[in-house]
């Protein structure tokens, strides 16, 4: 039976809005390993760091006690225009599904960029801008981030340069034409713009590319030009701190309606999605104040936590970055050119690792077959048509729903909607011709990767 009372869709008022950024490391008793210098081995220091990033930003990076940084007026003013996102009950599908479960969605496509990418770009942007800096460049892998980042740099007059992983630059042409629109440069990653890229074209020729690869040849295009640093859609720890947006609503919202999530659950490539939505919830957990299950989903072509190792390692392909401890396939792994690009990253969060290591999160890893049959099924039943990354999420969603068909326990599950897939229609296409794979990597190719990893003592 439906509960009534509760909408289809929950909004928040604008009162409601989050006004600080909440910092999940201030309440991990044991804290993600600090980023070290690849040359030294030491930890990175502010200074090192901000030659890179910028100041501020970096001042976010370090601080793992803080535990609310105030989101700054013109960014909450920015958020205004897309905030707060809808979290909706999703009543359809648990009707198709024949479920006792409950299952809520936080949706965050609804903004031009069609992604959860915003919320950090503002952010990032702002911080650029506040500097004084011409400009920013970044790395994109699915092009959500690379989108969101051109859109936040149009508003506040910076100049944005976008690599793009290549398979994903062919792949959708149109998502590279609304950076372009939003006055961005974009280049197809690896490049023969920088030294980089064209060692990377040298070692593999005709790779597809990586994020990986092209956060190397943001990163050297950043400390080679006069006025620019280099920003992140995901991974670092301030991404996650600007992302806590999408869980501080969605639990304020639930709590309106006396909501308790048992199962939480999100796509993970880099882990800002995942990071942000399951926030509050894991502070909860951490401080022994609630219990919940917390479920990463990620691709079986590019496995990092399913079937990675917890070790230091670049968070690049050009080894140019600094080292992070996280799970990782290793940095030289270039994965196959599945059609969810956002999450065809070789390492996961340092953040989101330790919770992993500690066994306060669970990991699957799913077929690419089999994430689009369930955004088809979605797609269908609740009239939002899913990005690949999110999609992951859907699938998994959709498995513990029928469990609790199978097993008569009413469940309820809250699943992050990171964005639609309306530039994604190559990757639903080939699904829809039966010409979609499913390349899993074997042990063996994956050992050999990982026999590369730094020596960290």
């Amino acid at each position: 039976m439906k509960n009534k009372e509760i909408p289809y869709k929950i909004y928040l008022d604008e009162s409601e809005l989050p006004k600080a950024w909440y910092n999940l490391r201030a309440d991990m008793k044991k804290k993600p390993a600090p980023l070290l210098n690849p040359a030294t081995h030491e930890p990175m220091t502010a200074k090192e760091l901000e030659g890179v990033f910028c100041e501020e930003l970096v001042q976010q990076e370090l601080d793992c006690d803080t535990r609310f940084f105030e989101i700054p007026k013109e960014v909450r003013d920015f958020y205004k225009m897309y905030r707060p996102a809808p979290l909706v009950r999703a009543y359809c599908l648990e009707e198709k599904l024949g479920t006792p479960a409950k299952i809520y969605y936080k949706f965050e496509g609804n903004n031009t960029s069609g992604s959860h990418k915003l919320n950090s770009a503002i952010a990032q942007a702002y911080y650029a801008k506040k500097q004084g800096l011409k400009g920013v460049t970044t790395e994109t892998g699915a092009g959500q981030w690379g989108t969101a980042l051109s859109m936040a740099c149009a508003y506040l007059g910076l100049d944005c340069k976008v690599y793009m992983v290549k398979c994903s630059y062919e792949q959708k042409p149109f998502r590279r034409e609304v950076m372009r629109t939003y006055g961005a440069s974009v280049t197809p990653s690896p490049s023969n713009e920088t030294e980089v890229g064209r060692k990377i074209l040298a070692e593999h020729p005709g790779t597809t590319g990586s994020l990986g690869c092209a956060i190397s040849e943001a990163v050297e295009k950043a400390v080679t030009s006069d006025g620019y640093r280099y920003v992140l859609g995901s991974v670092l720890s301030q991404v996650l701190l600007h992302q806590s947006v999408i869980g501080l609503e969605a639990k304020t919202a639930l709590d309106k309606y006396g909501v308790k999530p048992d199962i939480i659950i999100g796509c993970a490539g880099g882990g800002s999605n995942l990071g942000g939505l399951i926030a509050p919830f894991m502070g909860e957990k951490l401080r022994g104040e609630a219990d919940y299950r917390f479920i990463a989903v990620e691709p079986a072509s590019c496995p990092s936590l399913t079937r990675g190792v917890y070790a230091y390692d670049f968070c690049d392909t050009g080894m140019v970055c600094p080292l992070a401890k996280m799970y990782t396939l290793g940095c030289d792994f270039i994965p196959s050119a599945n059609h969810a690009g956002g999450l065809r990253y070789h390492g996961m969060s340092s953040v989101l690792s330790e919770l992993y290591d500690q066994g306060l999160m669970e990991a699957r890893s799913v077929k690419q077959t089999e994430v689009f049959e369930a955004a088809e099924y979605f797609a269908r039943i609740e009239g939002i048509l899913p990005a690949p990354e999110s999609s992951h999420a859907i699938r998994a969603a959709i498995d513990e729903a029928v469990k609790c068909r199978e097993t008569g326990e009413e469940k309820t599950i809250l699943f992050g909607l990171t964005g639609t897939g309306y530039f994604d229609m190559v990757a639903y296409e080939k699904f829809h011709d039966g010409k979609m794979d499913d390349y899993i990597p074997t042990d063996e190719e994956l050992a050999v990767y990982r026999a590369k990893l730094p020596k960290i003592e």
